[in-house]
C-alpha cells in the first residue's frame, strides 16, 4: 500500500513537472514569435510595404492571392492610395508582389501568435496544474495581443487617404504595444525559470533607479519609432555632430511648444541621439554602484546589459553613416528589444 502511494505521488510529481516544462517552453516560443514579429514588422516599415494590403481581411486574408485575377485586384486597390499615386506610380505587378508579401507575412505571423497564445493558455487554465496567479498576466497579454491587431489596422488606415506613409504616432503605438506584450511574457518566463512569482510594479526606493532605466529605454524606443516613421535618419547622416554642429542648425525653437514638436525631423533625431547618451551615462552610474556595493548577483545581468548597449550604439552610428542600410537599420531596431529585455532581467534579478 505504501509503495502504491509513493508510485502515485511520483506519477503526479512527474506529470506536474511536465506541465511546468511545457508552460516554460510555451513562453519561450512566444518570446521568439513576438521578437520575430517585431523584426518582420520593422522590415515591413523599412521596405515601405505596410500599405500594400488596403483592407483588414481578418478571414479572407489568410491565403495569399492564388491566381492572376486576385493579384490584379489587390494591385488595383493599391493603385488608389497616395503612396502609389505620389511615389510608386511606375511600380510593376512583380514589384508590388515583393511589398505585398512583406505585409502578408506580418499579418499571418500576427494570426499565428494569436492562436498559439490562446489555445495553450486555455489548456493550462483547464488542466489546473499551473498556479492561476501565474496565468493572470498571460490573460492580460492575450487581451493586448487582440488589441494589437486593432492598433495595426488603425495604423494602416492613417496612410490610405491623405499621406504616403503611416502616422509615426500610430507606428510608435504599435511598436510600444509589441514591447509591452513581449515584456509581460518575458517577465513570466523569468518567474517560472527562477521559481518565484515577482511583482513588476512592487517598487521601493532601492529598486526605483532600475525601474526608471526600463522606463527611459521604453521612451527611447518610442522616439526611435518616431525617427523611423518620419524617416528622420535621412536628415543628418553624420556623427558625432549633426552636420557641423552639436545642435541641428536648421532647428529654430521659438517657444516651449516647439520643444515638443514631434513632427520635426531634426528635433526627433536630436532627441534620439541625446537620449542614447543619457542612457549610456545612466547605466554607467548604475554599474558603478553595483560594483561599489559588491552586488555580485547583479554582475552578470549588468554585463549582458552593457554588451547590448554598446552593440546598439555601434549599430545606431553605422546605420546613419551607411545611408540607412536596411540590414543595419533592422539590426538596430531588434537590438533595442534585447536591450530592454536585458534591463528587465537586471530588474528581476534585483527583486528578492
Amino acid at each position: 500500500m505504501i509503495f502504491k502511494i509513493i508510485y502515485i505521488l511520483n506519477v503526479m510529481i512527474s506529470h506536474d513537472k511536465k506541465i511546468n516544462n511545457l508552460y516554460q517552453n510555451w513562453l519561450i516560443i512566444n518570446i521568439f514569435l513576438v521578437v520575430l514579429m517585431i523584426i518582420v514588422g520593422g522590415l515591413t516599415r523599412l521596405t515601405d510595404s505596410g500599405l500594400s494590403i488596403t483592407e483588414w481581411e481578418l478571414i479572407k486574408g489568410i491565403l495569399p492571392p492564388l491566381n492572376q485575377e486576385s493579384w490584379n485586384s489587390y494591385f488595383a486597390e493599391y493603385k488608389k492610395i497616395p503612396q502609389f499615386l505620389l511615389l510608386n506610380s511606375s511600380m510593376s505587378l512583380s514589384e508590388f508582389k515583393v511589398i505585398f508579401y512583406w505585409e502578408y507575412a506580418h499579418r499571418i505571423l500576427g494570426r499565428i501568435i494569436g492562436l498559439f497564445f490562446l489555445i495553450p493558455l486555455l489548456y493550462f487554465h483547464f488542466v489546473k496544474k499551473i498556479n492561476f496567479k501565474k496565468l493572470i498576466p498571460c490573460y492580460l497579454a492575450l487581451i493586448l495581443i487582440i488589441i494589437q491587431g486593432i492598433i495595426g489596422w488603425y495604423m494602416v488606415m492613417s496612410g490610405l487617404v491623405n499621406d504616403v506613409t503611416v502616422s509615426h504616432y500610430r507606428l510608435s503605438l504599435h511598436l510600444s504595444m509589441a514591447i509591452i506584450i513581449l515584456s509581460i511574457i518575458f517577465w513570466q518566463f523569468l518567474n517560472i525559470k527562477r521559481n518565484k512569482i515577482k511583482d513588476f510594479f512592487k517598487v521601493d526606493k532601492y529598486k526605483m533607479a532600475y525601474f526608471f532605466l526600463i522606463l527611459i529605454l521604453f521612451i527611447q524606443i518610442i522616439i526611435g519609432a518616431f525617427v523611423s516613421g518620419l524617416d528622420a535618419g535621412k536628415i543628418y547622416q553624420t556623427w558625432p555632430l549633426m552636420g557641423f554642429n552639436y545642435f541641428p542648425n536648421d532647428l529654430i525653437l521659438n517657444d516651449y511648444k516647439s520643444v515638443f514638436d514631434f513632427n520635426n525631423h531634426s528635433l526627433i533625431q536630436f532627441y534620439h541621439r541625446n537620449m542614447a547618451y543619457f542612457i549610456t551615462i545612466y547605466i554607467s552610474i548604475l554599474s558603478y554602484f553595483i560594483i561599489k556595493n559588491q552586488n555580485k548577483f547583479l554582475y552578470k545581468p549588468i554585463i549582458i546589459l552593457f554588451l547590448f548597449l554598446f552593440l546598439q550604439i555601434g549599430l545606431g552610428i553605422f546605420t546613419l553613416l551607411s545611408d540607412l542600410n536596411i540590414i543595419l537599420a533592422s539590426a538596430h531596431q531588434i537590438i533595442s528589444v534585447f536591450l530592454i529585455l536585458s534591463a528587465i532581467n537586471l530588474y528581476h534579478s534585483l527583486i528578492k
